[in-house]
């Protein structure tokens, strides 16, 4: 039998980081996955594959601007949607690729099939054609990520009743996209199809969109996306999502108990993610998991087993691939004695939709539930001149600080490159930094993050210098 210091199960972006940052610290470490590509979800059928659809379907958007810019095509644009598709997957298998580099980069030892405990230190891999291995493991992590949700009376055809992952290799632009929760997922995949001609109709449940973030963000998104096309229903309940041919007939229940019943070709189910445990045999472990599927963990990531670990989307908190990165490093250098921290309020939340929502720290919803008294900070994307000579108007930088200390309790960003910029305030509020600290920091012009530091002087005595 094979024997190792560290097993990890699971190969998405908390797996093969927590292998690699096992390997540097000189353990012997191999990795568990039951597809044929590693990468988990995130690579695979998540955070890569969308982001190169929004990247194709935002040059589409992109193009029926040009006349302004005093660019004249010589016709109509034509949308060919499977060499999109091919170019996602081209990017999809660079990206996997990279990860077996890494592998082999660090001698990690990969092992392909379902990976299940026999007990605390054994652990069998079931290959694809049923044969078994057996290997030996003084620590394992488990990073088995998740799967998506639904809801029970919603039967997932994955034709015309979908989930992201068949969202992400349509054979047919649809005609009327019903999307089906207003998160993240939602709302990317919502704008990649409008973009591309699509009828798009969001249902949530929530009275927002975004419902998880703050309020002011969650409004400016809505009203640039409705401005786009984009329609939404928003305090509606689903009751019953039904196919007929290739026809789905959605029904809702809005705020007033009216039923509302929409009809479009295709309805893409995103109503959040499940924990994965499926086939794990955690309890042969004793691994204890909570009433939601997770698995129960300490502070330290450790499970009721003090030899087993638990990492990313299949444990607590949000999920999130950079979170999942950032447990995989903690639990490896916790297993070399080192003492890592990770300080899960500064972990930034980002939607990739254009104009992009990026976010870390506290909503001005939670600031008040605390009853936690503060000041706000806000500047307008349109009043940089950075972002009129590219046409990003829409969009605000909003700092929270405290009303005393100025401390840096919250970042809002909606805007051109919020992604990148959430970066800045993260380390701002890793080193408690006060919106006065910002503000008197030079940013570069011109620049969109110039918008970072208009905000900060906002919130310093309200003091922004071009509004």
């Amino acid at each position: 039998m094979n024997s190792f210091d560290v097993v990890v199960i699971g190969s998405g972006p908390g797996g093969y980081v927590s292998a690699i940052r096992c390997a540097q610290l000189g353990m012997k470490t191999a990795i568990i996955e039951k597809y044929p590509t590693l990468g988990g979800t995130c690579l695979n059928v998540g955070c890569i594959p969308s982001k190169a659809l929004l990247a194709s379907s935002h040059h589409v958007d992109e193009m029926k601007h040009f006349a302004d810019h005093g660019i004249e095509l010589p016709g109509d644009v034509k949308i060919d949607l499977q060499k999109m598709i091919a170019r996602k997957q081209a990017v999809v298998d660079q990206t996997c690729g990279g990860v077996k580099f890494l592998m082999d980069k660090n001698n990690i030892t990969v092992f392909e099939g379902v990976g299940s405990f026999e007990n605390a230190t054994t652990i069998n891999v079931t290959k694809n054609d049923g044969s078994v291995e057996q290997i030996s493991a003084k620590n394992t992590i488990i990073a088995t990520g998740s799967k998506p949700s639904s809801l029970p009376f919603i039967s997932i055809d994955k034709e015309r009743i979908i989930t992201s992952t068949e969202a992400l290799k349509l054979k047919e632009i649809p005609k009327h996209l019903i999307i089906i929760g207003g998160g993240v997922i939602g709302l990317e995949l919502g704008q990649v199809y409008l973009r591309l001609g699509a009828q798009v109709s969001v249902i949530e449940y929530a009275d927002r969109v975004l419902p998880t973030m703050d309020g002011a963000v969650s409004k400016e998104l809505t009203k640039v996306l409705k401005k786009a096309g984009l329609k939404f229903y928003t305090s509606h309940k689903v009751q019953k999502v039904e196919r007929n041919g290739d026809a789905v007939l959605v029904e809702a229940l809005n705020a007033k108990n009216e039923v509302i019943a929409l009809e479009g070709d295709y309805a893409l189910i995103c109503v959040g993610r499940r924990p994965y445990t499926d086939g794990l045999n955690a309890d042969k472990a004793g691994v204890k998991l909570t009433e939601r599927g997770q698995i129960e963990v300490n502070n330290h990531l450790q499970t009721s087993v003090s030899n087993i670990y638990a990492i990313g989307d299949v444990v607590r908190g949000a999920m999130l691939a950079h979170k999942a990165e950032e447990e995989g490093v903690l639990v490896a250098e916790q297993l070399a004695g080192q003492k890592p921290h990770i300080d899960y309020n500064l972990i930034p939340g980002v939607v990739y939709t254009w104009p992009e929502v990026a976010a870390v720290g506290k909503t001005e919803e939670q600031l008040k539930a605390e009853n936690k008294e503060y000041k706000v900070g806000q500047f307008p994307f349109k009043a940089l001149g950075r972002a009129r000579a590219s046409s990003d108007l829409d969009g605000f930088v909003k700092i929270l600080a405290d009303k005393t200390t100025d401390e840096i309790l919250g970042f809002h960003i909606v805007g051109a490159r919020a992604a990148d910029l959430i970066a800045e305030a993260v380390v701002a509020m890793e080193y408690r930094a006060s919106a006065e600290d910002i503000s008197r920091m030079s940013h570069a012009h011109p620049t969109f993050a110039e918008a970072i530091k208009e905000a900060a002087l906002a919130a310093t005595d309200n003091r922004a210098l071009h509004v």
